[in-house]
């Protein structure tokens, strides 16, 4: 039988466009075109301006043959081009990938053949990195330098400079919208310590709603002034280039992420929301006092990447900073859970306020499903607060895969959830909490141990600046819990005061049998790399 609400009713241009985020930057450029758009340094645009120089990008880039399917690489820190990028390349049907500037060059140039680069836009900064990994390439890249005056720069290594390559275009290019939205927009590799990194691909409806999500989530007002503290290359700074665009506010550019900066920042272009994960809260919270601003008014932070502590939390709100505590991945577009704050808590404590902040709370707006559970049986764990599960994710916001890898791709998609790695428990009130990554659960005498819980326990001694835990092999135990510890400037704790504190607050399988008081090693996103402790574990 046929659909009576079908028949004689087609899809056509009037009643159906693509979703595409390229529609948030010609909006605000014809309703807010003299509001600043992006500052750097001394330098100052207007939405305009931007709007034209995005246009012009498209447009040299069109000229040189680029278009729908071929991949436009940028390697650059918190600047104008890497943000102009992610509109100009849209622009043009072609799909961006912003790169991480601290990937060494075997990894860049693998990603440079897996991705197909054509074109490579690169700060002058990291001349020495482009010049070693284009040796390893076999492939024939445009290469376009550009030439930041916030910094010194490295050689040319390229056919032109950046702002000479914007000129070849034209200020009235015409966008070229996707046909669908599930055409691909850009590709993000994953941040693997071994091996190469897998490409995350992204189709241009889950950027669309993921920058919307933003700012359902995060409560966002219209012409925000936003920090760039999150690298633009890390999931396409969880898609807030397009978040701040769709809200008509102001980018400002962070070359160099100091506490200093941060403050200095702030209080000169009136900062009003900012991202980073946990250790820039550190930053931010530890920062010696002569560095440190009074802020013009209470600003808003979003973190995520490892659980922060509750007591860097509090330290935060202290300082002046409102923190919401969100949680995703890169599959995920960033940021697609998020810990939304009930009224009720408002009368709580401040410390039981900062612990239920910690959790990593219920499901952004637009994603469709979340859930805690058995990931064989897929049965969901009991919202007891206590049986861990797998956290497993569905919809829209989604990627579409793993580029050119079929089989990690449908191991990812299992049984028609996203299966996040992440372990977690389920609350009698709906919020989930991460207790872990599925690989760094530590089993101890049949005990399953989550290293978050001792590092929460760890970041509440005064002494202690940052904290990570890990297993190691033992004999008795099969594995037991070893903690690596910075000391802040002051302190001056041994492994034994560290373990009597630690028996204060946790069950006796739970102590960390050994303490290491050692820097510890991150990833371009401030997450510790927990792979790299417990190869260091073997040699204690």
């Amino acid at each position: 039988m046929s659909n009576h609400f079908e028949t004689g009713l087609p899809q056509n241009s009037a009643n159906y466009t693509p979703l595409s985020p390229i529609t948030f930057l010609t909006r605000t450029a014809f309703v807010h075109p003299q509001r600043t758009s992006v500052i750097h340094g001394n330098r100052s645009w207007t939405w305009a301006e931007t709007y034209q120089r995005c246009c012009k990008l498209a447009s040299a880039l069109s000229k040189r043959g680029i278009g729908k399917g071929d991949t436009v690489s940028v390697l650059a820190p918190n600047i104008p081009a890497i943000f102009e990028a992610h509109f100009g390349v849209l622009m043009t049907g072609a799909v961006l990938n912003s790169l991480n500037i601290r990937l060494e060059a075997e990894t860049l140039a693998n990603i440079f053949e897996h991705a197909e680069t054509k074109v490579l836009l690169t700060d002058r900064e990291f001349s020495p990195l482009i010049k070693e990994t284009l040796a390893k390439v076999k492939r024939k890249i445009l290469v376009i330098d550009i030439d930041d005056p916030e910094t010194e720069s490295g050689e040319f290594l390229g056919e032109l400079e950046y702002e000479d390559f914007l000129a070849e275009g034209n200020s009235d290019f015409e966008a070229v919208l996707p046909e669908d939205d599930w055409q691909a927009v850009s590709l993000n590799y994953t941040s693997g310590t071994t091996g190469i990194p897998k490409g995350v691909v992204y189709h241009t409806r889950g950027a669309y709603l993921l920058s919307t999500g933003n700012v359902l989530a995060w409560e966002m007002p219209h012409r925000p002034v936003y920090l760039w503290t999150l690298p633009m290359f890390h999931c396409n700074g969880w898609c807030f280039p397009w978040t701040v665009t769709l809200l008509a506010g102001t980018h400002v550019c962070l070359r160099k992420v100091s506490a200093k900066n941060i403050y200095d920042s702030i209080a000169e272009h009136s900062v009003t929301h900012l991202c980073g994960a946990p250790i820039v809260m550190n930053m931010i919270a530890s920062a010696p006092e002569e560095e440190q601003r009074e802020l013009p008014h209470r600003v808003e932070m979003m973190t995520a990447a490892a659980p922060p502590p509750p007591t860097v939390i509090a330290s935060m709100e202290e300082a002046g900073f409102n923190v919401t505590h969100v949680y995703g991945l890169t599959e995920v577009y960033g940021p697609s859970v998020v810990c939304e704050w009930q009224e009720d808590w408002s009368q709580k404590d401040k410390s039981t306020q900062a612990q239920l902040k910690g959790r990593q709370g219920v499901r952004y707006h637009v994603l469709e499903g979340l859930t805690v559970a058995d990931p064989e049986t897929m049965k969901p764990v009991p919202a007891d607060g206590e049986t861990m599960g797998e956290i497993l994710m569905q919809g829209n916001i989604v990627m579409k895969g793993y580029l050119k890898n079929s089989e990690e791709t449908e191991k990812a998609f299992a049984g028609g959830w996203f299966h996040s790695g992440d372990l977690g428990v389920l609350h009698p009130d709906g919020y989930i909490e991460l207790k872990d990554r599925s690989k760094d659960i530590i089993i101890s005498g049949g005990e399953n141990i989550s290293s978050v819980e001792i590092e929460n326990v760890l970041y509440q001694h005064e002494d202690i600046l940052e904290a990570a835990v890990v297993a190691r092999t033992d004999e008795k135990w099969g594995e037991t819990p070893c903690a690596f510890v910075v000391l802040k400037s002051a302190g001056s704790l041994n492994e034994k005061d560290v373990i009597e504190f630690c028996r204060t607050k946790l069950s006796g399988f739970k102590i960390p049998k050994n303490i290491v008081f050692s820097e510890l090693p991150k990833t371009s996103t401030g997450k510790i790399r927990k792979s790299v402790l417990r190869e260091q574990t073997k040699q204690l």
